[in-house]
C-alpha cells in the first residue's frame, strides 16, 4: 500500500463477521480487512500487528500445506494511514448491518490484512470487464462423529448440522429448517450432491452468497431477511449460462437455470486443480462412521419410498472438498472425548503459566507446529504432550468446517486459447474458474468450553423434542396396527 495514494472513496464496504471487517478496492482486486473489538476493549498497535501476522503464518504455514498453494491466499499485514482508516470507517458506517454495529473497527492501530479479492477470478491484478460470477459456500462439517467418546447414541446417526438446525429455529435464529445436509454435498454422489445445492439455493440462511461482479445479488443475513426470489436470480445468472438463446422467462426458464447453476458448481467442487501437499493425512484418515445422515431429507424421503441412500460415490483426493473433509476428521475425539484433554492442559497451565509461550498455543504457527498436527494416535499415555496435540488439532479441525469456498466463474472468451485457467462446460456455453478457500482463521484455544456446552445444548434439545415427536408418531402406528392379521401365501 503506498502511503500518500490513499484514498478512502476508492475503497467501499464488501462484508463482515463477528471478529473482522472487509473493504474492496473499486478497480483492483485486493481487500483489506481489519479486526473489530467492543468499544470497551483496547488492545496496543503490537498485539494487533501479532494477531494479523499470526493468522498470516497460520494459513501459510498449515492451511496451505493441507489444503494446496492454489486454494488458499494469505495475504500479507499492511500498515494505512490512520487518517485513510477513520475516514474510511465514517464513509462505510452507514452500510454496515445494524446487528453487527456491536464492535467497532480497530481505526487506531492502522494494521490490516491486505488479500485477493476471492468474488473474483485468482489470475489478473485488475478487474476484468467480463462479467464474473462468484458463489461463496460454506459447506460445515461433512462427517458424522466415529469417536467412542462420545456418550450420546443420537451424534452416531444425525449430523451436528442438521441437529443445530432445531435450536436455531427454536432460538429464532432463521425462519425454517433448512433441507440442506453437510454429507449429501461432501457424499460426491452427484444426486445427492445436486439436492444439498439446491437445498443451500433455497434456505441460504449464512451458508451461500451469490456475488455478481463483486457485488452481492443473493444470499441471507437473518431471519428477517425476504424470502429468496429465484427468478430475480434466474435473471442475473441467465447471461452465463444461456448467453445467447432466446430462453423465454417464467418458471421454466428459471428452473433451467438454477439446474444450469448447480450442475456447473457440482462439476467445480469434484475437480482437482492443485498438486499441493495433500494427501498427508490420507493414511490415517480413511472415511470412518456412517455416510449418511438420518435427518437429511433426501435420506428420509427415499426410505419413505423403500429404497435405500446412494452412499458415497467418493470425492476426488485431488479435490478441495475431499481436502477439506480430511483436515475436519483431525477432531479425531470429538468434543466429549477432546474435553478432558483440554482441562488437562489447562492444569499444567495454572501450575506452570509461563509455559504458555513453550506450547505454542497462542503461535508461532511455523512448520513445527503443523508437523506436530500430523501425529493421529489417539492411545492417551496421560501426558499434557498428547492433550496438547489433540486440543491443536481439535482447533485446526474446527477451523476447517467453518470455512467458505469460493467458486468464482466467467464466460470463456471467443479465442480463449490463451486462457490457462481450468474450464467447466455448461450446456450452452463454457466457463473459466478459479477455487479459493476463505475464512481460515485458527479457532481460539479459549472457545473449546463454549463448544463443549454447545454440544450438549444442540444434541439435548434434538432429542428432546426431535426424537420425542418421533418416537410419538412410531408409537401411534404401533397401536393403529395392533389388530392387523398377517396371513401367509404359498408361492
Amino acid at each position: 500500500m503506498e502511503e500518500g495514494k490513499m484514498d478512502e472513496n476508492e475503497w467501499g464496504y464488501h462484508g463482515e463477521g463477528n471478529k473482522s471487517l472487509v473493504v474492496a478496492h473499486a478497480q483492483r482486486c485486493v481487500v483489506l480487512r481489519f479486526l473489530k473489538f467492543p468499544p470497551n476493549r483496547k488492545k496496543t498497535s503490537e498485539e494487533i500487528f501479532q494477531h494479523l501476522q499470526n493468522i498470516v503464518d497460520f494459513g501459510k504455514n498449515v492451511m496451505k500445506e493441507f489444503l494446496g498453494e492454489n486454494y488458499v491466499h494469505c495475504g500479507e499485514v499492511v500498515q494505512l494511514p490512520l487518517e485513510f482508516v477513520k475516514q474510511l470507517c465514517l464513509k462505510i458506517q452507514s452500510e454496515r448491518p445494524e446487528s453487527r454495529c456491536d464492535k467497532d473497527l480497530d481505526t487506531l492501530s492502522g494494521y490490516a490484512m491486505c488479500l485477493p479479492n476471492l468474488t473474483r477470478l485468482q489470475t489478473y491484478h485488475f478487474a476484468e470487464h467480463r462479467p464474473i460470477l462468484c458463489v461463496e459456500i460454506k459447506p460445515k462439517c461433512g462427517f458424522i462423529p466415529f469417536s467412542s467418546d462420545v456418550t450420546h447414541e443420537m451424534k452416531h446417526k444425525v449430523c451436528r448440522y442438521c441437529m443445530h438446525q432445531h435450536l436455531k429455529v427454536a432460538t429464532g435464529k432463521w425462519k425454517q429448517i433448512s433441507k440442506y445436509c453437510p454429507l449429501d454435498l461432501y457424499s460426491g454422489n452427484k444426486q445427492r450432491m445436486h439436492f444439498a445445492l439446491k437445498s443451500l439455493l433455497q434456505e441460504a440462511q449464512n451458508n451461500l452468497k451469490i456475488f455478481k461482479n463483486g457485488e452481492l445479488i443473493y444470499g441471507c443475513k437473518d431471519a428477517r431477511s425476504p424470502v429468496a426470489d429465484w427468478s430475480e436470480l434466474a435473471h442475473h445468472l441467465k447471461p452465463f449460462f444461456f448467453p445467447s438463446n432466446g430462453l423465454a422467462s417464467g418458471p421454466h426458464c428459471t428452473r433451467a437455470v438454477i439446474r444450469e447453476l448447480v450442475h456447473v458448481i457440482t462439476q467445480v467442487l469434484l475437480s482437482s486443480s492443485d498438486k499441493g501437499r495433500a494427501g498427508t493425512l490420507r493414511p490415517g484418515l480413511g472415511p470412518r462412521g456412517p455416510r449418511v445422515c438420518e435427518a437429511s431429507p433426501f435420506s428420509r424421503s427415499l426410505r419413505c419410498q423403500g429404497k435405500n441412500t446412494p452412499e458415497r460415490s467418493g470425492l476426488p483426493k485431488g479435490c478441495l472438498l475431499y481436502k477439506t473433509l480430511q483436515v475436519q476428521m483431525l477432531d479425531l475425539l470429538d468434543i466429549e472425548g477432546l474435553y478432558p484433554l483440554y482441562n488437562r492442559v489447562e492444569r499444567y497451565l495454572e501450575e506452570f503459566p509461563e509455559e504458555r509461550k513453550t506450547l505454542q498455543i497462542d503461535g508461532p504457527y511455523d512448520e513445527a507446529f503443523y508437523q506436530k498436527l500430523l501425529d493421529l494416535s489417539t492411545e492417551d499415555d496421560g501426558t499434557v504432550a498428547f492433550a496438547l496435540t489433540k486440543v491443536q488439532q481439535y482447533r485446526v479441525a474446527m477451523t476447517a468446517k467453518d470455512c467458505s469456498i469460493m467458486i468464482a466463474l466467467s464466460p470463456c472468451l471467443q479465442d480463449a486459447s490463451s486462457d490457462q485457467r481450468p474450464v467447466v462446460p455448461s450446456s450452452r456455453s463454457r466457463l473459466a474458474f478459479s477455487v479459493s478457500v476463505l475464512d481460515l482463521d485458527l479457532k481460539p484455544y479459549e472457545s473449546i468450553p463454549h463448544q463443549y456446552k454447545l454440544d450438549g445444548k444442540i444434541v439435548n434439545y434434538y432429542s428432546k423434542t426431535v426424537c420425542a415427536k418421533d418416537n410419538a408418531v412410531m408409537s401411534t402406528r404401533f397401536k393403529e396396527s395392533d389388530d392387523c392379521t398377517l396371513v401367509l401365501h404359498k408361492v
